[in-house]
């Protein structure tokens, strides 16, 4: 159970805050919700408390998780497919388990990809996707602006 201000993670939309918990009615049934303000693209997303642990809803990481994305960002050792369905289902699959080193992998595996050969419209907006969850927790992970953590990211990734 998180508590109001709260940072949290929610698995394919990134890091935010718990700016409140509250009680609505959806559908017919009255449930109660975390409302969570994601500081990138302020959006605000509500998710249902009794299934938030299913959602994959977790805290944010610390320093030495910090540290241990910046050094899978900057390990050149990489394994994809060359497939690029095979590679699209994996790096989806990554994304969706929420967990933030594989997002990392999936940043800079991509990266990689585009300068190697040119990513596919799908691929883009996968990278985009996973570049934004990573840096929204890494500005609440590290309390920094989104700029700084974009910097951090692009300097690991150099």
């Amino acid at each position: 159970m998180f508590n109001i201000g709260d940072k949290v993670v929610y698995p394919m939309h990134g890091a935010g805050v718990i700016e409140a918990i509250e009680e609505k009615e959806v559908l017919g049934e009255k449930r109660q919700y975390y409302i969570l303000r994601l500081p990138i693209g302020d959006m605000k997303v509500m998710i249902p408390i009794n299934s938030s642990n299913g959602t994959g809803l977790r805290g944010v990481i610390d320093v030495t998780g910090v540290e241990r994305v910046m050094g899978i960002l900057e390990d050149a050792n990489t394994e994809m497919s060359t497939n690029w369905n095979r590679r699209y289902r994996a790096n989806l699959e990554k994304i969706k388990t929420g967990d933030v080193y594989e997002v990392a992998e999936v940043v800079r595996n991509l990266i990689k990809r585009d300068n190697e050969k040119s990513l596919s419209s799908g691929e883009r907006k996968m990278l985009e996707n996973a570049r934004q969850i990573l840096v929204s927790e890494l500005v609440l992970a590290t309390e920094v602006e989104e700029e700084k953590a974009q910097s951090m990211v692009d300097k690991a990734l150099a």
